[in-house]
């Protein structure tokens, strides 16, 4: 959490630093806290495992109350996170896609034969036949770095038991090639898998290398989607960075 707010240059520069997924930079604020999110290359409106990763770093730290809200003010609108057992629940907002062609190039990169493709404001969501084929993508990301797309989603209806669907998050224009876990995608499969599926609560599997499991809920314009954490490092920042 920065004791001061900083210029986005900054922040750029900390993130490229950190050379993760995401990093997320907090400021206390009156009534809760100012989110940003940068991943090495770009900063992004939404990301729901960095924020995931702050809240449940204010709780651990004791910056905030075990059990009280987390309240984030960001460039997407007021983002809230509340303690659940040992998840911990997001409330974001839906982001519907729209039926669309994909881009020149793109289903190439991906190797993939769609079922359907779609766009949202930030990403191409592009459903495959199975989940094995989502599993298996090898996408070019030489190539799908050169679309000029912030990222895009693969995404089938699961066959492994316990999950309704299964998905895929790759961003290599925006300086990640895969992302582990995707919150910010998954405000799109949500509503997405609902209507197929007919059925408002679910259980995802985004199938990176590392994986992660995430319970999503649809009620009506917003998703919440619940994760868990754990604190692997801590550190300290020198000022000459």
């Amino acid at each position: 959490m920065l004791p001061v707010p900083r210029d986005e240059a900054w922040m750029q520069i900390v993130a490229r630093e950190m050379n993760l997924s995401e990093t997320a930079f907090l400021v206390k604020q009156r009534d809760g806290f100012d989110l940003r999110w940068f991943t090495p290359t770009v900063e992004v409106a939404l990301c729901g495992h960095a924020t995931l990763a702050s809240a449940h770093t204010l709780w651990e730290t004791g910056t905030l109350a075990a059990g009280e809200q987390a309240r984030f003010h960001t460039k997407s609108g007021l983002l809230t996170a509340e303690q659940k057992s040992e998840w911990i629940e997001l409330n974001f907002p839906i982001t519907p896609d729209q039926p669309a062609t994909a881009p020149p190039g793109l289903l190439e990169a991906l190797g993939v034969t769609p079922t359907y493709a779609g766009k949202t404001k930030f990403d191409y969501i592009i459903e495959a036949e199975s989940e094995k084929i989502v599993r298996e993508l090898q996408p070019d990301f030489g190539k799908l770095g050169e679309l000029g797309v912030r990222g895009v989603m693969v995404t089938s209806r699961a066959s492994s038991p316990g999950y309704d669907f299964v998905s895929r998050f790759f961003a290599p224009g925006s300086g990640i090639d895969e992302d582990p876990v995707t919150g910010s995608a998954h405000c799109c499969l949500a509503p997405y898998w609902s209507k197929k599926l007919g059925k408002d609560e679910m259980v995802a599997y985004q199938a990176s290398k590392r994986g992660g499991t995430l319970r999503v809920r649809v009620a009506g314009d917003r998703v919440f989607l619940s994760g868990r954490a754990v604190t692997v490092l801590r550190g300290e920042l020198a000022d000459s960075i």
